[in-house]
């Protein structure tokens, strides 16, 4: 299988958000997930309120069974995923949903998307939660 066929499966299992979708998501609960690296988010900067959790830990952190889970991940948790430009998000939320997240997505052209949007940006750096 290639990896666009690989993509459009796991894109077909999700209800993607547009940037000004996932802002307002985000306000009425949403937690966003930004997997990007850390030199990713110095350099680019962050989306205020978003979780830094690196791709390695996602689905440790966010499994609503998982002992390592985050405190407020629950299975009916509505979860955005965010990567550099919406590739590794899309497969990262297939993965959220396999693990007892069946309200996880991600964001159409990721961080770029947000930022070319105007959508609120900070100084990035933030360590990722372990």
């Amino acid at each position: 299988m290639s990896i666009e066929k690989f993509l459009d499966e796991a894109r077909a299992e999700l209800d993607r958000l547009e940037p000004e979708q996932a802002l307002a998501a985000q306000r009425d609960g949403a937690i966003v997930v930004d997997i990007r690296p850390h030199s990713n988010r110095e350099a680019e900067g962050e989306i205020p309120g978003a979780l830094p959790i690196e791709r390695i830990h996602l689905e440790w952190r966010l499994d609503p069974a998982s002992e390592h889970r985050i405190p407020d991940v629950r299975p009916d948790s509505r979860v955005i995923v965010v990567c550099n430009e919406g590739y590794a998000s899309s497969l990262a939320a297939r993965d959220l949903h396999r693990v007892g997240l069946p309200g996880a997505t991600d964001l159409v052209g990721g961080f770029r998307a947000w930022r070319a949007a105007g959508l609120p940006v900070q100084p990035g750096g933030a360590p990722a939660l372990p």
